[in-house]
């Protein structure tokens, strides 16, 4: 069983590249931004509380979080592996999957971040808010803020799975293929 973490700041680009990477390595793409957007779309009481923290541009509480997230493993049993994208995003988290992945007799084969400058995907998430609806892209100040959180409760993942050995930097700038090569060239040294 191959496990992935897809890492990287928002509009980095783990949501396109998952679609590419779960079909060439057979894996459930689990991300939590889908798990979310399903719980507020039908209005769960999770999706009514998640929205309103995510809409003031701050990150989900790790349990909620990892709660939805081991729902979803836990119903996906007969799985090849997984490719996590969007989780973990705290050390709490991180420990809160091997654990989930130790239960299943498994582990998180590798972390591959995608790197990019914060300008860079600003702008990406101002022009996906035109057309995606989402809130939280729509406002750079909130972009911002997430950045923040991010440089904040994420970044430090950055050293939890390097004395792992199993954190791996791929530049996510260029275009769509050329980023799926250099993720698969990761994934297929591993």
């Amino acid at each position: 069983m191959i496990n992935i973490v897809l890492f990287g700041k928002p509009g980095a680009g783990k949501g396109t590249q998952a679609e590419f990477l779960k079909e060439k390595y057979n894996l459930v793409h689990l991300s939590t931004g889908d798990i979310f957007r399903h719980n507020i779309k039908t209005g769960t009481e999770l999706g009514i509380l998640a929205k309103s923290i995510i809409d003031r541009g701050d990150l989900v509480p790790d349990e909620i979080t990892t709660n939805m997230l081991k729902d979803a493993v836990d119903s996906n049993p007969d799985a090849n592996g997984f490719l996590f994208d969007g989780y973990p995003r705290t050390i709490a988290q991180a420990q809160a999957l091997d654990k989930i992945l130790a239960d299943k007799g498994s582990q998180n084969t590798a972390t591959i971040a995608l790197e990019a400058d914060d300008e860079i995907l600003v702008a990406r998430l101002l022009e996906r808010g035109k057309t995606s609806g989402r809130a939280d892209d729509q406002d750079e100040a909130k972009i911002r803020n997430r950045y923040q959180e991010y440089n904040e409760k994420t970044a430090p993942l950055i050293d939890f799975y390097t004395a792992q050995g199993k954190f791996h930097a791929v530049n996510g700038i260029g275009s769509i293929a050329e980023i799926t090569q250099r993720l698969s060239s990761v994934i297929d040294s591993l």
